[in-house]
């Protein structure tokens, strides 16, 4: 298979079995959601005689989405994608009918203080909003996720019937559905409204650069630079991988699409069919973690850390390129190790050529980097890059849209705005549970307790339960779940907010390439036709820096970009050293020197390379003064050397 790629990836069999009418009502939900937020996000003024207030939009943004969650996910898996059956269509109408009772009553809400006590009519929709809520997060987001969300939102109910740690004031039936559906700490609270803020111009975003063929743009530019080197595949696969994921969001998405076409053109150089899948499956792990997209959740957590979006990707920048970085030398170590080559030039696509063709996807991305890093235009900075993009790729591409390319971009749109919206919304459910009961600075409180006072054993603690939540449920409900619970006690334990939630994050992800779940290595294994388990472990050890770097940026501000220039550069170079040494340690080839041999003295070797490592990139304000990590890396690492040069001299004269 020849590394080039193909046209643009068509879409998911699944949207084919959509029925007409369910696709048509998916354009008609993104192209009035799209105008609602760009209304609202503008101020144009749309509405001239009726001034309509934020939790007007709210609602409007689930009257358009959460009717269309029942037509579109079927009710259970042994279901194909799309069907529906009656009670579907009965689900459908009594979630448009609820939502529009409260977009219409919505001043009422406000001024009237529904959400503390409200008549008969809007207790009723509020019990049936909670109900259609409940469902739907089963539907878009497994049984997992379901059972969590209802264990938090009927909490207010029974409170003080909980063990002490966990007792709250208790709330009854009619108060904790009121406040669900009405107050502004629950439903409509900070997922729903980093939603309407932010998300919704991001997301048209990355569906537009996929659907304008950006995704095969950045595999063939990948392939022109790094084809060619030892190991090229593996490296075009992880710079795919970031490229894309970075704009579609999601784990799974950026496997299949990417993964289709390195996975192959690894083995064909000679990885091994897990190894392959191993790294297709941290890359896109990791791209998810990357600016300046980052998922729904970054905008997430702007939101709870009330700070600019643009503040959250400066921060995330540096740990993500040490990931990379991370995979990028292990690669080239093992491919060195193992004398892997690259493609041969002749079958790879010229840079120029590439370029010319689809140069105006980097002036889109130089047009968004530039909004949000400079203007500090976050919210309106994806629809002004999303307009360029649609209009160059009208008048320059060669794949230009017709009537079926944009309803395809329409309908893809409109079932990612449904997704997500049920996701958010019904994960307000949980941080509602928490506030109306008052345990939100409790759980804090009693965390800190079972601590001692110990931060890092209230770290331990917290990516434990990151990664134990992130296993069942989608990283933004794990995240809002600590976000709420778990950040205030290590941000009252001294350590920046910033890095707290960077730190939750990225604990949530891990689960993606770590056994039992490691969905994103399993699917990866499948492309590769590899041992699912197998690649899983791979998958682990090729993203081993992913387990430590949130240790550091979380101690120490310089890895976040928190402090002074002078000490940032230091951390980089510090952290990249030790990377690199520990990237040998695990690949067993340490740059200058060579192939670590297997054995005692090779394990030695190996094991004094990571001591090294963590010894240089070890946080400088973590108790420890950074001329001592320096000894004891300097002293590690040489002493690895010179075990390693001894087997190489041995080595050489059994030769």
């Amino acid at each position: 298979m020849t590394p080039k790629s193909q046209d643009t990836p068509a879409q998911p069999t699944e949207m084919g079995t959509l029925p007409a009418f369910v696709r048509w009502l998916l354009v008609v939900s993104a192209v009035l959601l799209t105008a609602a937020s760009v209304n609202h996000l503008f101020n144009l003024g749309f509405f001239m005689n009726v001034r309509l207030l934020e939790i007007h939009y709210l609602y409007v943004m689930l009257l358009l989405t959460l009717p269309l969650v029942f037509l579109v996910f079927p009710c259970s898996k042994s279901d194909s994608y799309g069907s529906t059956r009656w009670w579907d269509y009965f689900l459908a109408l009594l979630a448009l009918i609820t939502c529009a009772f409260f977009a219409y009553y919505g001043r009422s809400v406000v001024n009237k203080g529904w959400d503390f006590a409200a008549p008969l009519n809007a207790v009723i929709a509020s019990f049936a909003f909670w109900f259609l809520l409940l469902v739907a997060a089963r539907r878009t987001g497994g049984w997992m996720l379901f059972a969590v969300i209802l264990v938090f939102s009927i909490y207010p109910m029974v409170a003080s019937y909980a063990p002490g740690p966990i007792q709250g004031f208790q709330r009854s039936p009619v108060e904790t559905a009121i406040f669900h559906a009405m107050s502004g700490e629950s439903v409509l609270g900070i997922p729903m409204r980093s939603f309407v803020n932010l998300v919704v111009g991001f997301m048209i975003f990355g569906v537009a650069m996929q659907h304008t063929g950006a995704g095969p743009f950045f595999i063939d530019i990948a392939f022109a630079a790094l084809g060619h080197v030892r190991g090229g595949p593996a490296k075009v696969g992880v710079l795919t991988s970031g490229l894309t994921g970075s704009m579609s969001g999601s784990v799974i998405t950026n496997v299949l699409t990417t993964g289709s076409i390195t996975i192959p053109a690894m083995k064909k150089v000679g990885f091994r069919p897990t190894y392959a899948a191993g790294i297709e499956a941290a890359a896109s792990t990791g791209a998810v973690l990357m600016p300046p997209i980052m998922g729904a959740t970054a905008f997430v957590m702007a939101t709870f850390l009330a700070t600019d979006y643009t503040n959250i990707v400066l921060a995330a920048v540096l740990p993500s390129l040490f990931y990379f970085f991370g995979l990028f030398a292990q690669i080239d170590a093992y491919s060195a190790r193992n004398g892997l080559k690259g493609v041969p030039r002749a079958d790879l696509p010229r840079i120029g050529k590439v370029l010319r063709e689809g140069w105006y996807f980097l002036a889109v991305f130089g047009l968004l980097i530039w909004m949000l890093l400079y203007l500090k235009r976050e919210a309106i900075a994806p629809f002004y890059a999303t307009a360029l993009l649609l209009f160059l790729n009208q008048l320059l591409s060669k794949s230009r849209w017709g009537r079926k390319e944009l309803m395809n971009f329409l309908i893809a749109t409109g079932r990612l705005f449904v997704e997500l919206v049920a996701i958010l919304a019904a994960v307000g459910l949980i941080v509602g549970g928490l506030a109306v009961t008052g345990m939100s600075g409790t759980i804090s409180n009693d965390l800190l307790f079972i601590a001692g006072g110990n931060i890092f054993l209230l770290l331990l603690l917290g990516a434990l339960t990151s990664f134990i939540l992130g296993m069942g449920m989608t990283v933004t409900a794990a995240y809002v779940i600590l976000a709420v619970s778990l950040a205030p006690a290590l941000v009252a334990g001294g350590l920046d907010p910033i890095g707290v939630h960077l730190f939750i994050l990225y604990w949530s992800m891990l689960s993606y390439i770590t056994p039992p779940v490691a969905l994103a290595a399993f699917a990866a294994a499948a492309i590769a036709q590899a041992k699912p388990f197998a690649s899983a472990f791979e998958a682990m050890k090729l993203g081993s820096i992913v387990y430590i770097i949130p240790f550091f940026f979380v101690l120490d501000p310089a890895f976040i970009l928190q402090a002074g220039p002078l000490e940032s550069l230091l951390t980089v170079l510090r952290a990249g050293l030790g990377i690199l040494l520990i990237c040998a340690g695990i690949q067993g080839y340490l740059f200058g020197v060579g192939r670590i041999e297997t054995g005692l003295p090779g394990t030695i070797a190996r094991v004094l390379l990571g001591i090294a490592g963590l010894a240089f990139a070890f946080p400088s304000n973590a108790g420890l003064a950074v001329p001592i990590l320096g000894a004891v890396g300097a002293g590690a690492a040489m002493a690895a050397v010179a075990v390693a040069l001894v087997m190489v001299s041995a080595k050489q004269e059994k030769a």
